[in-house]
């Protein structure tokens, strides 16, 4: 019989993310803290921990934590997205980055929808295109931003011509990834027109 890991605060996350962990592992540190009401900004915090590998970790529980049930932790997306511009690893960007476009996204709970509504993304537009203009950024991280950058087109009506213009910038010789969503946005995107 295998013992349930005890996690009572951050510091016992720490040692349980300290190691190599896969997927498994992860999707039950998941659960075990999100049935134990773990405060999602001791999770958040140590996304910026020193050890970029343990700050991965982290990104990587907070992103399947938040996204579970994303009406759960309504009251942090103000801290979470205040995070979002200062997080540097470039792992962990790419899981708040996809944290972002799910917050963001029109299948959303209407609750926080109504929360991201609330909240200033201006900043978040500005992040979002420094990460895909930034030539280190990972794919994922420029493809997750413009859908980010996508999904609030219709709040500030200036982001569409933009966008359109960095996703051909990007398009130009880029990866895949980059060409199959990047056709798929400008797609939208001219459609919208």
């Amino acid at each position: 019989m295998t013992l349930e890991p005890v996690i009572i605060d951050q510091d016992e996350l720490l040692k349980h993310i300290s190691e190599t962990i896969g997927k498994t592992k992860v999707l039950k540190l998941t659960d075990i803290l999100y049935n134990r009401m773990f405060d999602v900004k001791d999770v958040i915090r140590l996304t910026f921990y020193p050890e970029k590998e343990i700050a991965f970790r982290a990104a990587w529980i907070l992103e399947n934590l938040v996204l579970t049930k994303p009406l759960r932790f309504i009251d942090d997306l103000d801290y979470l997205v205040a995070q979002f511009f200062k997080i540097r690893n470039k792992s962990c960007q790419r899981h708040y980055t996809k944290i972002l476009m799910h917050l963001t996204g029109p299948k959303m709970d209407k609750a926080v929808k109504a929360k991201m509504e609330s909240m200033d993304m201006q900043p978040v537009v500005e992040r979002c295109f420094d990460l895909i203009i930034n030539p280190k950024s990972p794919v994922a991280v420029k493809v997750f931003s413009c859908q980010i950058l996508f999904n609030l087109r219709t709040r500030y009506n200036w982001i569409s011509e933009m966008l359109t213009e960095q996703i051909r910038i990007l398009m130009n010789g880029g990866k895949p990834a980059i060409q199959s969503k990047g056709r798929a946005l400008l797609s939208y995107l001219s459609a919208a027109d």
